[in-house]
């Protein structure tokens, strides 16, 4: 079990694990499955998941009020569409205005929904073999999927994001391609 984690992106791996070294002492290297284990002599443990990003792969986020889909090569951002949609928030009214604003606001998330969705299907393409790292709003996400039919699989790793826009898009590629490594109090 770790207590923190850090995210590290795959090309600076090989550093990371040197400065891991000098900072803990000798290292001890091991594999439980697909996972890599560093143990140091102060008791310093650091642990991750040798399996990597896909080489080719989507990006999907999605929060009331905006989206954002990505198609990434390598570490590429290589395709792109951002939108907004209102979204209204929920109110305080009472009775029939209640029950009007909680119709309203189910509209506009569906309208919001349709167009993430055929951002996806424009930006991932048709062929719909890339699997994609979803962000944002939980439900929204999958929903969004489930409506596009260029997406087959969703990845476990859920990126952490803000507003959905381009600058977050961009550094939500960092993100889902990242090691996330596990360390203990010690390390």
């Amino acid at each position: 079990m770790s207590d923190r984690t850090v995210l590290v992106a795959p090309e600076r791996l090989r550093g990371w694990t040197e400065r891991f070294a000098a900072r803990h002492g000798e290292v001890d290297t091991s594999r439980r499955g697909a996972s890599v284990v560093l143990r140091a002599a102060d008791g310093a443990v650091a642990t991750w998941d040798e399996t990597p990003a896909p080489p080719r792969f989507g990006i999907v986020l999605a929060r009331r009020g905006g989206y954002a889909v990505g198609l990434v090569d390598g570490a590429e951002l290589t395709r792109s569409k951002c939108g907004t949609r209102y979204v209204q928030g929920k109110t305080k009214a009472g009775g029939w205005s209640q029950q009007r604003y909680a119709r309203r606001r189910a509209n506009q998330a569906d309208g919001l929904i349709d167009a993430c969705a055929a951002a996806v299907e424009r930006v991932l393409g048709p062929a719909g073999a890339v699997p994609v790292f979803g962000g944002g709003d939980r439900p929204m996400v999958p929903a969004v999927l489930a409506r596009a039919a260029a997406v087959t699989t969703l990845q476990g790793r859920w990126l952490d994001v803000p507003e959905p826009r381009h600058a977050v898009l961009v550094q939500a590629v960092e993100q889902a391609r990242a090691v996330t490594i596990g360390l203990n109090s010690l390390a």
